[in-house]
């Protein structure tokens, strides 16, 4: 067959089949995040408003271990090109044990709740249910760090279906329980916040057990010597800090840095906060899977180093960029053309004349999303494909840097308002995909790997008399 963009190696087609699951499997993410915040508005105002800052501080606790224990997916990826398979099933085992010493730790934040909240300084109402929901998800925290190293172990050698089809179906639980326990539905008592909460940590650790009765079926567990591979291999261990570490120190960071933007746009008045939010909800449904596509360039990217074809690799990232592209603009057209599509399940449940100054000045600030989610897509994109190889000491770097430009952007910005802090956050996003785009095309990740050297060796000589 004559070979064409579609069906060349790391064609559309290809790239395609990998992101398509990926991004139904991330998506989902978004989905059960939106209706979570839409029930909730239903329930209560207040309520919907405390999740964000409730929530992004919980991602703030948990992503430089989640960071770690998702980077498995580059050691799976570049040892299933180098075709190690037993070293796929040992870099596993080491990310599962980041999840398993953080699972402690994270409960350690439930007392020191109060005070955090307590400083930022939000209304009373909304910084008890923010207090709540807060201290509730830390009993999801393990769960989800796990479920990233699990997740690693299936997206890392391309097979993002089972992922897929694991995310979905903890969507839907998630999705039917916080019906039942938000609004005291069969039989429950309505817990509003509580119930929220309850549905994500049933949901997350449903996912992990789903996930181990998976890996633990013949013949992935004996293909891919996941029993022999068990113990702590202390070697293999400390090249997932090395590498993995700087990519859960950039969520880290990145997560605190946004973590405090939002704490300090708080401080707008409980109906700007509401807004915001609802622009963020909003869009998480098209950025969340944008986590999808890179996740996916990085999995190829490494895959095809390993084999010796960094061509290959380049190919795979431009094409998942278009298929990007043509995510994100949809969808920033439809932000700014019918915004109230994205808002018809939030103001189903509330009263017309409470949701209008709410519905007005979010239809102001997804034209503010629309401008920046192009760049947004960049910055996955390109992320994922320098990642992919190993670079992940400049995005820390970069990270650290750019929060703390966006740190002071966004408190000088907020002199001027509401608006004038969504301005800063803009352009904080859109510089970010512009450096990211330049590292890649700057071409060092091309001559990076993960693995040990002999592995690579190995592979670059099958590669060359295939």
């Amino acid at each position: 067959m004559k070979q064409n963009w579609w069906n060349r190696p790391c064609g559309g087609r290809e790239v395609l089949s990998l992101t398509l699951p990926l991004v139904i499997s991330t998506g989902s993410w978004s989905v059960m995040m939106f209706v979570d915040r839409m029930f909730l508005m239903w329930h209560s105002a207040d309520m919907m408003a405390a999740t964000m800052p409730a929530g992004l501080l919980h991602w703030t606790m948990i992503c430089f271990p989640l960071g770690v224990a998702g980077y498995v997916n580059t050691f799976v990826a570049q040892y299933y090109g180098a075709e190690r398979p037993d070293r796929v099933g040992a870099a596993t085992w080491q990310g599962l044990r980041v999840g398993w010493y953080g699972t402690p730790l994270f409960l350690c934040a439930i007392p020191l709740a109060p005070m955090i909240f307590a400083w930022a300084d939000h209304e009373p109402l909304v910084q008890s249910y923010e207090v709540i929901y807060f201290q509730l998800l830390t009993f999801a925290a393990g769960g989800a760090v796990l479920g990233a190293a699990q997740a690693a172990f299936f997206t890392g050698r391309g097979v993002a279906r089972v992922v897929m089809l694991v995310d979905v179906a903890a969507m839907l639980l998630n999705m039917g329980l916080n019906y039942l326990w938000i609004f005291g539905k069969a039989g429950f008592p309505a817990m509003g916040i509580e119930g929220a909460a309850y549905a994500t940590i049933v949901s997350t650790w449903f996912k992990v057990f789903v996930f181990a009765w998976l890996m633990h079926r013949e013949p992935v567990r004996l293909t891919y010597h996941l029993s022999a591979t068990r113990r702590f291999d202390r070697a293999l261990f400390r090249r997932l800090i090395v590498f993995g570490g700087p990519s859960g120190l950039q969520f880290l960071v990145e997560g605190a840095a946004f973590s405090l933007i939002v704490l300090l746009m708080g401080r707008f008045g409980k109906q700007a906060m509401t807004a915001s939010t609802l622009a963020f909800n909003v869009n998480s449904v098209a950025f969340v899977p944008m986590m999808g596509i890179g996740i996916a360039t990085s999995t190829l990217v490494g895959q095809q180093l390993t084999r010796g074809r960094d061509d290959l690799a380049v190919r795979a990232t431009w094409t998942a960029f278009l298929f990007a592209l043509i995510y994100t603009a949809a969808f920033g057209v439809l932000y700014v053309l019918t915004p109230d599509l994205f808002l018809i399940g939030h103001a189903a449940g509330i009263p017309a004349d409470e949701f209008g100054p709410i519905r007005d000045l979010t239809v102001i600030l997804l034209r503010f999303v629309a401008a920046y989610c192009l760049f947004d897509a960049m910055q996955m994109v390109f992320v994922g494909a320098i990642k992919g190889a190993g670079d992940t000491w400049f995005v820390l770097v970069t990270t650290v840097v750019m929060s703390a430009l966006g740190i002071v952007a966004c408190w000088l910005a907020s002199y001027w308002g509401l608006i004038g802090w969504w301005y800063a956050v803009t352009g904080w996003i859109c510089s970010l995909g512009l450096i990211y785009l330049g590292r890649f095309l700057q071409g060092r990740w091309r001559t990076m790997r993960v693995i040990e050297a002999e592995y690579e060796v190995v592979s670059k000589s099958q590669g060359a008399t295939s």
